[in-house]
């Protein structure tokens, strides 16, 4: 699963709960000499819950299942009804090959997990039943959403680029109204003041897409049934990979000497200071990804735990309470859903600064 992640770089759904009964009894019977008596049935044990009682309610399972990566796009339950979107399996073996199917495979009538062509799905990740290894590369939810975010962008920004080069003088309207003023703002907030009027130019591609594909992903991850794209540690960690590759590659003369070699400074303290140095090259990208992984996964979980409060303690009185902070909580998470976007370009932004920052006399 997480193989397809790095190869591919507010309502909560309904809850149902389903009942158990278990029920002992016994029964005895007497006789007396000369008499037949008929005593009455005794019970050895009370019955420990009614036919349809309630199951406990599991908020770390909900939780767990709403922030992780699953080979299905499950949208809501009502009842035993569950709305979901089966996806394709990839996977490929020694033994078997390339393998092809829709994930619905793995689930009977009753929505058990069952195995299927040799293969078995088990906590969200597929085993072949004979214990080889399984190259999966399937079609997952936080795959799918990307490909999806994927498509909004260059539908939206192939738009807006053939309305400039038809007329650049042109005063913008409609989509275009709304993106320019942000495009402006990662220009001249991020791109110039970090890196320069004299090199911005060529780094903003790269910063209008990590920007854009940060902020979009944040955004369709808040919608109900989202999936939590930006909040999966193989998506921030590429992000991050990519920032690290863009930074050194492009790093001058000047910013090598400052790791290997800093003038000024005593050849005995480059001992000291030169293994920091390269250290700091690889904590950065690092930072970059947990970061942002822990930011979005952080706030998908307090959300999702204020809402299981009202289930945990049954309460229709919490729920007034809960229901608006948790409405509350979301405002909160669009903020930061833009804020995280921004925080990510500019600090990569500040690396490339630094990377390419002329030598000053």
């Amino acid at each position: 699963m997480y193989f397809s992640n790095i190869l591919l770089g507010v309502l909560i759904s309904f809850l149902s709960f389903h009942g158990y009964a278990q029920e002992d009894h016994a029964s005895a019977t007497a006789t007396t000499e000369g008499h037949e008596v008929v005593a009455d049935s005794t019970q050895h044990g009370e019955a420990k819950a009614e036919a349809g009682a309630e199951e406990k309610f599991d908020a770390g399972k909900l939780i767990l299942h709403h922030i992780a990566d699953e080979h299905d796009w499950h949208l809501f339950t009502l009842g035993h009804f569950h709305a979901t979107i089966p996806l394709p399996v990839i996977v490929y073996t020694e033994s078997k090959g390339l393998n092809v199917f829709m994930s619905s495979n793995f689930q009977n009538e009753h929505h058990e997990e069952v195995p299927y062509n040799g293969f078995v799905l088990e906590h969200g990740k597929i085993h072949a039943e004979n214990g080889e290894k399984v190259w999966d590369i399937s079609i997952t939810k936080n795959v799918a959403s990307m490909l999806i975010s994927a498509i909004l962008l260059l539908t939206i920004f192939i738009g807006i680029g053939r309305r400039y080069a038809e007329n650049p003088h042109r005063a913008p309207k409609g989509i275009q109204s709304l993106f320019e003023p942000i495009i402006l703002f990662v220009r001249d907030e991020i791109a110039i003041n970090n890196i320069g009027k004299k090199h911005y130019k060529r780094f903003m591609p790269y910063l209008l897409t990590i920007f854009f594909f940060i902020w979009f992903n944040n955004m369709l991850g808040l919608i109900p049934g989202g999936a939590n794209v930006t909040g999966n540690i193989a998506i921030t960690m590429v992000l991050a990979v990519i920032a690290f590759f863009v930074t050194n590659f492009n790093g001058k003369s000047t910013y090598w000497t400052h790791i290997f070699a800093m003038p000024g400074v005593p050849k005995w303290m480059l001992v000291i200071l030169t293994p920091v140095e390269i250290i700091g090259i690889f904590m950065k990208p690092f930072s970059l990804m947990v970061r942002l992984f822990a930011n979005l996964t952080s706030g998908h979980i307090i959300l999702l735990s204020l809402v299981s409060l009202i289930f945990i303690f049954k309460s229709a009185f919490l729920g007034f309470a809960v229901v608006p902070f948790s409405l509350f909580m979301n405002v909160i998470e669009l903020i930061v859903a833009f804020i995280q976007a921004f925080i990510f370009t500019m600090l990569v932004s500040t690396y490339i600064g630094a990377a390419i920052e002329e030598h000053h006399h």
